[in-house]
């Protein structure tokens, strides 16, 4: 079989690998080709253009740069009519990831979504649209299933491939440099995250400057892109070591994302922390239906970590939350203790195998 498969930021081309891998045990004449980054190339599969080229955050950031999307757009239909795939493969990245779905059904090739939009959090409607253009859906939230059957649509829940990540990796202290006992940061992996964040996180290292910071930086962007806080004396910086980070900090703080949902696997007490455009910010705010951001708080559905978003996003309130989360015992504990109910409910088996067999079996069918 042959697959074309997208997925358009960093945690989706980490688990679209997993996935091409699972598949591969099933299929041993698989081929893979798509939008994606380094995580897919090494699982084998043929990418055409890398994620960071598609990494645009924000509703003014997307306006802005629609001309590029339309470009990519375009290429990666002509590619999917070149290419002749049996199925294609959706992850996530949902504004790019529909309209190929849309493209898909009116050449007749099967859908195949893995990883849900999240409609669930604003704009609910687009369930009625991504019914009408996939052919499965496979989401990795509990909470998702039941959300879909307000739209009489059976989805599976397979699991979530952050647990099955984290419980896969190696740690490797060789990666660390000998430091311990710091408070690791997780800023993002789109330029605009670091461009947000990176300059009030700068303000909260200097308030602690007995203190070790260790920042996650990725490698698909320049490293003068940390410039603003990795020349502090109490900071360093590791490139593709983010698990080795979590493995060993006392303290966490995080750009809302997937990340949030992986230092809370890692048992590692967290801060969330977000801030975008004003006009961005202020789209998001009218429209979004949930009452939180963070992954960790949602599935959790209660407040498990603390979220400081757009104006709370400070120096001071950060630092008063970090020194909590640091030092009251009792505090830490019971976050510990959530995540530890978060993992239950999430483990179900390694969600990778469990959309592969899915796959895999429909497409035999």
């Amino acid at each position: 079989m042959k697959y074309y498969i997208i997925a358009g930021e960093r945690s989706g081309d980490l688990h679209s690998s997993n996935l091409i891998k699972s598949i591969k045990q099933l299929d041993s004449q698989a081929e893979f080709k798509g939008y994606g980054g380094d995580y897919m190339q090494e699982a084998g599969a043929e990418i055409s253009v890398h994620y960071k080229d598609l990494a645009f955050m924000g509703f003014l950031e997307v306006v802005k740069n629609l001309r590029t999307i339309k470009g990519y757009l375009k290429r990666c239909k002509q590619e999917i009519l070149d290419y002749k795939p049996n199925a294609i493969i959706l992850v996530d990245y949902a504004g790019f990831n529909l309209k190929i779905a849309g493209f898909a059904k009116k050449h007749n090739i099967p859908v195949y979504y893995y990883i849900s939009p999240k409609v669930w959090a604003w704009n609910q409607k687009r369930a009625w649209k991504i019914k009408d253009r996939v052919d499965h859906m496979m989401t990795i939230m509990p909470f998702e299933k039941e959300f879909y059957k307000k739209f009489d649509w059976e989805v599976d829940y397979v699991g979530n491939p952050v647990l099955d990540a984290v419980k896969s990796h190696q740690v490797s202290a060789d990666k660390l440099n000998g430091i311990t006992d710091y408070v690791a940061i997780l800023p993002g992996s789109r330029k605009q995250e670091l461009e947000s964040i990176l300059p009030t996180l700068s303000k909260v290292v200097d308030a602690f400057p007995e203190m070790k910071f260790a920042v996650a930086a990725v490698n698909n962007l320049p490293e003068d892109s940390y410039s603003v806080i990795a020349d502090k004396p109490n900071v360093q910086l590791f490139e593709g070591s983010t698990y080795d980070l979590l493995a060993g900090a006392k303290a966490a703080i995080v750009t809302s994302g997937t990340a949030t949902l992986e230092t809370a696997m890692w048992e590692v007490p967290q801060i969330v922390v977000y801030k975008t455009s004003g006009v961005s910010y202020a789209i998001a705010k009218s429209l979004i239906k949930v009452p939180y951001i963070s992954l960790v708080n949602l599935i959790a559905d209660k407040e498990v970590v603390r979220e400081l978003i757009q104006k709370e996003m400070n120096p001071q309130s950060i630092q008063k939350e970090l020194n909590r989360v640091l030092n009251d015992s009792d505090y830490r504990q019971n976050m510990l203790s959530d995540y530890q109910k978060i993992k239950k409910k999430l483990d179900i088996g390694r969600a990778s195998d469990n959309a592969a067999k899915i796959i895999v079996d429909r497409m035999k069918s």
